[in-house]
Formats: structure tokens, sequence, C-alpha cells
């Protein structure tokens, strides 16, 4: 055995170093620890010793799904249809002690607040004034009442704005992640003790936030240390988007008793175009041909007949949902597609079903329609891209279904044309308009609330019970509402 390398033990480290129990290069006036993970260090701020704690915060479990980086974050179990659904975000946030006094922190807090009323607000609303005004009045007074959790998240989302037009900002990078990993912590821990009437818009707000951040994290994917690109598999997919978004509408559902009457949550869900999806699969719709075929691998693929009911109506409600998103882009309704979807879609999306990644590359080239949102830039092109690097140009069966996500994506130009896209530009209002004669977006939530509170105390089976009875009663109302149309018009109903 070789003799061992001598080396000069660290005496005067810092005191977060030694809490960590790692070598601490004493350096001043802040160690190269602390400044690789953007944290304050006691040589900097001696009146930080207190809040330091001897032993380190334990980091966050980490996610073994294939996601967007290596090594993700995960929340605290949300009091929801699934608990176990984690909601990676980022890299390996380090926890912060924010509650310094140094005159660098109160200044960065100060701008990113100011950026974030000014400017960052405005980016989270698709075409709603109302909701607008929301995001940059009410929230931060909520915040300021107490809610440290969305005040957090207010500045982290604020940070990764300001980062986004200077990507190589090392400051914005810390407080991007220091803040977020703050939200986290706060917000894990307040859902842990429950919703009420007291947090319930709060928690909402922080959980809409933090899908925010998980969707523009994938921008600094690569800048962060992770990869879009998946060690083993090639590209990753980004299932931290639908597990972030799942995290509002399960925060939605356990607090909807309170949500209801709220000024504030009503408004931004109701600047949601109403659902009108056509669930019987009788009309000719834009995006069929990725449900052909359907029948034929649901009984190769499961032999149980519940199972296979499942994943019939995961395929055909997230391929209802493009139908409709397809119409009206530019409201926004593409992003609904990632809070609707069921529980067994994203996991067919998990196991790589053929059919699954066609349907997601068709969401993503979607999502050009908003390609001037900052936080939605160069998606299409991306996620479309890499989805597509998975099939083989070979392959008679998906090849062919990709071209149009393909095509909208590659499309060069500011504006898609109509006959580019596949639907009439001038249709949107009307669609609109019948759509909201139909019921608003929240009369849709009233429904999956009712039938969440009836089903609570049911078994862990729960939330597949719960798809299942939710797609049927879409369906039925569906269906009756085209009846009622059709006797208006002086049509028989179809039978």
């Amino acid at each position: 055995m070789p003799p061992r390398r001598s080396h000069k033990k660290s005496r005067a480290g810092c005191r977060r170093c030694k809490a960590r129990k790692i070598k601490c290069d004493e350096v001043h006036p802040r160690c190269g620890n602390c400044t690789k993970h953007g944290v304050a260090c006691d040589f900097e701020h001696p009146g930080i010793v207190d809040v330091l704690s001897p032993v380190e915060t334990p980091r966050p479990t980490t996610s073994t799904s294939n996601c967007d980086s290596p090594s993700t974050s995960t929340l605290p179990p949300t009091p929801s249809v699934d608990s176990s659904t984690p909601v990676p975000l980022y890299r390996n946030p380090e926890p912060l002690p924010l509650t310094t006094n140094s005159k660098s922190s109160r200044m960065m807090e100060l701008k990113l607040l100011h950026h974030y009323t000014t400017i960052t607000c405005e980016t989270l609303a698709i075409s709603s004034p109302v909701s607008e005004k929301i995001w940059r009045d009410t929230v931060p007074n909520l915040a300021f009442t107490g809610a440290n959790f969305l005040a957090d998240a207010l500045l982290a989302v604020s940070a990764l704005h300001l980062r986004y037009h200077s990507p190589q900002d090392q400051e914005l990078i810390r407080a991007s992640h220091a803040y977020m990993a703050s939200t986290l912590s706060e917000y894990g821990a307040s859902l842990s003790k429950g919703i009420n009437e007291s947090n319930a818009e709060a928690l909402f707000l922080t959980a809409a936030l933090i899908a925010f951040q998980s969707t523009a994290s994938r921008i600094f994917t690569r800048d962060d240390g992770g990869d879009l690109k998946d060690r083993s598999d090639g590209y990753a997919l980004p299932l931290s988007w639908f597990h972030s978004f799942q995290g509002v509408k399960a925060v939605v559902a356990s607090s909807w008793q309170w949500l209801r009457h709220s000024g504030i949550v009503i408004p931004i869900i109701e600047s949601q175009p109403a659902l009108n999806l056509d669930l019987s699969g009788e009309n000719a719709n834009f995006f069929g041909h990725l449900l052909n075929g359907v029948e034929e691998e649901i009984i190769s693929m499961d032999d149980d007949p519940a199972s296979q009911v499942l994943t019939r109506q995961a395929y055909q409600h997230a391929v209802a949902v493009l139908d409709w998103a397809h119409k009206i882009p530019h409201t926004g309704a593409p992003l609904v597609f990632l809070a609707t979807v069921s529980r067994r879609f994203v996991e067919l999306l998990e196991s790589r079903r053929p059919r699954a990644l066609a349907i997601l590359a068709s969401y993503f080239g979607l999502l050009k329609c908003l390609d001037s949102v900052w936080w939605l830039k160069g998606v299409a092109r991306r996620e479309v891209m890499g989805i597509v690097s998975l099939f083989d140009p070979d392959d008679e069966e998906w090849w062919p279904r990709l071209q149009w996500p393909l095509r909208i994506a590659l499309y060069e130009g500011d504006a898609i044309p109509s006959d580019v896209w596949g639907a009439d530009w001038a249709a949107e209002k009307a669609l609109l308009d019948e759509a909201s004669q139909n019921g608003t977006f929240v009369s849709h939530i009233e429904i999956l609330s009712q039938m969440f509170s009836a089903m609570q105390n049911m078994s862990a089976s729960m939330p597949d019970a719960l798809d299942m009875i939710a797609h049927q009663t879409i369906y039925d109302r569906s269906r009756t509402l085209k009846r009622q149309m059709l006797l208006q018009n002086g049509t028989q109903s179809p039978h």
C-alpha cells in the first residue's frame, strides 16, 4: 500500500464547512465552498453564525425518474390524488439563510421585486389583463401578509427572468436557485401541516409559480450541470413539467372549497378558455391519426381489462385536449394540457410508449404559437427535435405521424399561416364563444372537485378510479351539450 499523502487539515474553516464536514479553503472574505454554492459565509458576515445550524440541513430526496437533469429536487408529498408524485425542478438546490441583512442581499431583493412588479408579472398571464393585474398587485400584497414561501417564489421567478437576459450573471444564478430552494422548503412544510382557508390561496399561487419555474428552468439545464440528453437513453423527457403542473391541479382539488370563493384565484382560472372536449371519437379531428391502431396496441401490451380501459382513456383524453387547443392556440390553451392529462398518460410517457411520445411531440408543436413568451421561447423546436430523435426515420408506423410537429417546430417566421397550421385563425373567437356557452373552466373544476371529495376515503387505487370516472363524466357531459346544441338548431340529436 503506498504511503498516505500528507495534507493540511483545516482548523480555522468557516462554520458552514464545519457543519457539512468538508474541507474549507479558509479564503477570505468568502471561502471557496460558500462561493461555489452561492451561500452566505460567516467569514464575510459574522452576524449569521447563530443562524447556521451545527448539522447541515438535509437535502430533498432525489427523483429517480428520467427528467431534466441527472439530479433533481422533489417536493414533499402534496395532499393530492397522488401524494407520491414528485415535482423535480433543477439541480441540487442549496437551502440558504435568506434572512441576512447585508446591503447586497437587500439590494438584490429590491431589484428582483421591482423587476417582478414591472415586467415579470406581465409574462405570467397570456391574453388576460385582469389576471395580469392580480399577478402584479394582489399576489405581492398577499405575500407580504406572512406567506414567506410565496414571497420567495416571486423572487425566484423574477431572478430566473433576469437571468434569461443575462445568462452568465452569477448573482442571479445563485438568487434563482436560493429563493426557489427556500420556496420548496417552506411550501413543503406548509403543505405537511394541511391546507386550510387561510393558506389555500397562497399555496395555489406558489404551486403555479413553481410550475413556471420548472418550465423555464429547462432553458438553463446545461448551464446548471444537467443535460437535455439522458446519460443512457439519449433525449430526456421534461417530466418535471407534468409533475409540477399536476401539483397545481392537486392543490386545487384538495382546497377547492375555499378557492371557489377566492377573488384572487378564480379570475386566474377563468382566464383559461373553457374546455370543450370531444371524447366521443365520432367526429373527424385534426389529431385523430394519433389514435389509429390504439386498440391493437392496448390488447397486445396489457392483459388487465381495467388497465386497458385506463390506457385507452388516457390516450383519448390527451388527443381530445390537443384537438381543442389546436383550434385556439393563441389563448394559452396548450398550457392546459400539462395539468389536465391523466396520471396514466404520464406513466405512459415515463415508459416511452411511441404513441404517448408522438402525442407529446404534437403538444410541443402547439407551443410554437407561444414562442414569444420568454419561458416558452424555443421550446417547440428543442423538444420536438428531442422527441423525434427517439424514433427511427425508417419507422413506417410512427415517422409519418411526426411530420406535423416537425414542420411546425422548424417553421421560420413570426406568424404561421393557417394552411400550414391546419386550422382557421379567423374562427378562434367564434370557437371561444361557443365553448363559453358550454361552461367555464371553473365549472370543469367543480365537476372534478366533487368527484375528488366523494372518493377521498377510497383505497390506494383511487387515482386510477378518479381518472376513469372523470373521463366518463366529461364524455357524458360533452354528448349532452352537443344534443342540446343540435336541438336548439332544430336538428335531430345523435343516438
